[in-house]
């Protein structure tokens, strides 16, 4: 009997992080998915999972708090023995994360720590302390943003962490391909319906205006991807970073 692979996707109870969640499981995975405050939607993300035949569990995590993260660690390590059965899983895919629209001229430095910790620090630091946990053979996804190849005003301190991520990438792709293990980035851009983004008709507009394709981003244009790239026809994909924007400021 084959062992079903186990992701942990941060940030899976809603949005894109639970398309990601609900497009593994679909693929046949199981998955542990963290949330920060939405204890409910998690709960209901995981009642999904398991619907489609999966196993899944919801931990509680801060990405932005890298001083829990060994008492978080501590706690996947006991979900993956008593839900799973192993000591290891498969696929870590970093989705965490929240948006900031501010000017460069108005920027505070608390602000800007906030988008440090959460899309950078947290993403570096979550990911260093899963390596001993990590399956050889496994897969590492970062999730970044379009703004990291075009500019929006009010996006600097969002999109330079973001950058710092797809670079972060690389280095990971370098440095585990000993352990066979790919790293790569997927690039969301205006996501409609994931709860960071400022949803009115004006903002829908702007974006199907400038996107190649003629309408807005939506979760479900995500989940796949990561999927994907997680499955055995991706295996041979590391380092790069996949655009999912529908053709943005093309």
């Amino acid at each position: 009997m084959t062992t079903s692979k186990i992701a942990l996707v941060t940030g899976g109870s809603r949005g894109i992080g639970k398309d990601i969640a609900l497009s593994l499981a679909k693929k046949g995975t199981d998955v542990l998915l963290t949330y920060h405050t939405q204890q409910a939607d998690a709960a209901a993300t995981v009642a999904e999972i398991e619907a489609l035949g999966r196993k899944a569990v919801a931990l509680q995590l801060n990405a932005a708090a890298v001083s829990s993260f060994d008492a978080f660690y501590a706690q996947v390590t006991t979900a993956l023995q008593s839900t799973f059965g192993v000591a290891h899983f498969d696929f870590l895919i970093n989705n965490a994360g929240t948006s900031l629209l501010a000017p460069i001229a108005e920027n505070t430095e608390a602000q800007f720590d906030e988008m440090l910790n959460i899309h950078l620090k947290g993403v570096y630091f979550l990911t260093q302390k899963a390596l001993p946990i990590l399956n050889n053979g496994g897969r590492i996804i970062n999730i970044s943003s379009g703004v990291t190849r075009y500019s929006y005003p009010g996006c600097s301190a969002y999109g330079i962490m973001k950058g710092a991520v797809d670079v972060f990438t690389r280095y990971l792709a370098l440095e585990l391909g000993a352990r066979g293990i790919a790293a790569n980035v997927v690039a969301p851009g205006a996501i409609f319906g994931g709860g960071a983004l400022q949803d009115t008709p004006e903002m829908r507009a702007y974006v199907t205006q400038i996107t190649a394709l003629g309408r807005v981003g939506l979760p479900d244009d995500v989940g796949g991807v990561v999927a994907f790239l997680c499955s055995e026809e991706a295996k041979w994909i590391n380092g790069q970073r996949i655009e999912l924007t529908g053709g943005m400021n093309l």
